[in-house]
């Protein structure tokens, strides 16, 4: 394969770690980041060339797209002449009339960058689910709880819950009807939220930026058995009751999953779909379901804005 060249839209706290990461695949990148000072800091790491704006960008294979929140949907929209994919930081934006508007006008060119769809544990427990190893699904719950939301522009709810819902739909194939949601308060800090079609499975996602100890768990539940997630940096999942046919027992609760990591393995998946793979897990009519999900669910928990 040629090397493949990305134009990559932000160079912060997470757009430095997409470039790394692109440049350790083998990519050729083209930062645009308007700050002068985070310009000067992509040459040092190794860009090709800098700009300004995303518009100003020269032609690529495709464009990652991962400024702060608010500045998603123009980024895209500057680069949707040059006809390329773009896999997009979630949440695809933070509203769903624009989400819409960019899934009408090229959504078979946006994908939306779930890392969790890539986590090996997150991967090992939608595969169990999907054939029927748990037996019928009965629940997906999640906690994200931590202390802090380094986003300025939107609050925690626009940057947490995007990756609970998104794991949802690895392991259940699509996103259920939102139920019920709640919030501790008006700021957006965390949400308690409950979604479930009429006859599927409870999925329940509980995020905060307020708690004092991190905590990263998925839990999917089966008429059966059962398997867990218990820590993001974890290599293995928990298995409990008959997995697959086959009884667990405290020899073989634990199950090695690898430990690739998620960034890397997605932005693989970009670079391949480029040179004519299969897309990325999430597309945009996945990242539209989401979108518009929380917009619900914060109107269900009397959360107005979207910014902080």
């Amino acid at each position: 394969m040629s090397t493949p060249i990305i134009g990559l839209v932000g160079f912060g706290r997470w757009g430095r770690l997409i470039f790394r990461d692109l440049r350790a695949l083998g990519a050729e990148v083209h930062v645009a980041v308007p700050s002068e000072a985070s310009r000067a800091a992509a040459v040092a790491a190794g860009a090709v060339s800098v700009a300004a704006t995303a518009g100003e960008l020269p032609d690529a294979d495709g464009y990652v797209v991962a400024p702060v929140t608010v500045r998603h949907a123009e980024a895209v929209r500057a680069l949707l002449p040059r006809g390329r994919p773009m896999f997009v930081e979630k949440p695809l934006t933070a509203d769903p009339v624009s989400a819409a508007e960019l899934v009408a006008t090229a959504g078979e060119r946006i994908f939306v960058m779930d890392k969790w769809r890539y986590h090996p544990g997150i991967v090992e427990l939608a595969r169990l689910a999907r054939t029927g190893a748990f037996g019928p699904i009965r629940s997906v719950t999640s906690h994200r709880l931590g202390w802090g939301n380094p986003h300025r522009d939107v609050d925690a709810v626009w940057i947490l819950l995007p990756h609970d819902l998104s794991i949802a739909v690895e392991i259940l194939g699509t996103l259920p009807e939102p139920r019920y949601a709640a919030a501790p308060d008006a700021a957006g800090s965390g949400l308690l939220a409950v979604l479930r079609d009429a006859d599927g499975p409870l999925v329940t996602c509980e995020v905060s930026a307020a708690h004092p100890v991190n905590r990263r768990t998925v839990v999917v539940v089966g008429e059966h058995g059962s398997g867990q997630l218990a820590d993001s940096w974890d290599d293995r999942i928990l298995l409990a009751g008959t997995v697959d046919g086959v009884e667990i027992t405290p020899d073989n609760r634990e199950r090695a999953v690898g430990a690739e990591l998620p960034l890397e393995a997605e932005l693989r998946a970009f670079l391949e779909h480029l040179a004519g793979g299969p897309p990325p897990r999430s597309s945009a009519a996945d990242a539209l379901s989401v979108v518009r999900a929380i917009a619900t669910l914060r109107t269900m928990a009397g959360l107005s804005g979207a910014t902080c």
